[in-house]
């Protein structure tokens, strides 16, 4: 080969790889234009990023076990709100199939190892006290990490929180039964639908009721500042959403509806601002 041609092929492939990398880096910048990052602890991996500076603000994206960081532009751009005066911290959940994250299901303690995760990127990151936001199975998550950590949780905003209807007892189960286990296993062959079937019955059927993590004798001696907003649809109960704020002796609750109309949405925005602000460490 002709040594000039060799040496334009070869800067040509070097700029290819270049901007294959270049690519993939913003792929990963995402949201608020901040790189992610990898937390890796035995077969454990969580794609997180943080956005911001400020006092830590853990965010929690909606979607269900698809949750991830992307989601958190919906019902409103959660990081780009909050990134001025926080320092924000998300991660894929470890089951989501449009997510970097990934780890075992483990099957006996589900809602325990999403906990781990969560604080195990706050200790990664060096963090002890934290702020968290999140919507949709962040509800279950959040009273699941006031459980694990009340000492650690400064204060908790729950939005649209998914709850348990005793209308629709298997609700949640069957959607992810439907909606994301078939995926899961074709992303993961090493996984069969019949471990996805236990891992969704101890999430979903072995103790359904109100908040799924945690009991109204807890939420009851809670003494941790929460914010809720409530939702309602199938799987964002009002009713929940309201007693739980009713039964929470340091709870405060938005308006409702606060979705829709859209025109809403700033007013509940700047009722998150204000609670956040209200109870933020002086230091901070």
């Amino acid at each position: 080969m002709d040594p000039t041609r060799r040496k334009i092929l070869k800067a040509g492939a070097a700029a290819t790889a270049m901007a294959a990398a270049q690519g993939v880096f913003a792929q990963q910048a995402g949201q608020g234009g901040a790189a992610g990052s990898v937390y890796v602890k035995g077969p454990v991996r969580l794609h997180y990023q943080e956005t911001g500076s400020g006092f830590p603000l853990l965010l929690i994206a909606g979607g269900g076990l698809n949750s991830t960081i992307a989601g958190l532009s919906n019902p409103f751009d959660a990081i780009g709100e909050f990134k001025g005066e926080y320092r924000c911290i998300a991660a894929d959940l470890r089951t989501a199939n449009a997510g970097q994250s990934y780890g075992p299901l483990e099957i006996d303690r589900p809602w325990d190892a999403f906990s781990d995760d969560h604080l195990g990127v706050m200790d990664h990151l060096g963090i002890d006290k934290f702020m968290v936001m999140g919507f949709c199975i962040g509800g279950p998550l959040i009273w699941n990490l006031l459980k694990r950590a009340p000492n650690r949780v400064v204060a908790a905003v729950l939005a649209q929180p998914s709850g348990w209807r005793p209308e629709m007892p298997t609700l949640s189960y069957d959607t992810n039964m439907a909606g994301w286990g078939p995926d899961f296993v074709k992303r993961h062959p090493e996984i069969t639908m019949a471990t996805v079937d236990k891992f969704l019955t101890k999430m979903y059927r072995n103790n359904p009721d109100f908040v799924i993590t945690v009991t109204r004798d807890f939420v009851r001696s809670c003494q941790n500042p929460v914010l809720i907003l409530p939702d309602d649809i199938p799987a964002h109960p009002y009713a929940v959403a309201m007693e739980a704020a009713m039964l929470a002796p340091k709870a405060e609750v938005s308006m409702f509806p606060w979705k829709e109309p859209k025109e809403r949405i700033p007013l509940a925005v700047r009722q998150i601002r204000s609670f956040l602000r209200a109870h933020r460490p002086a230091s901070s």
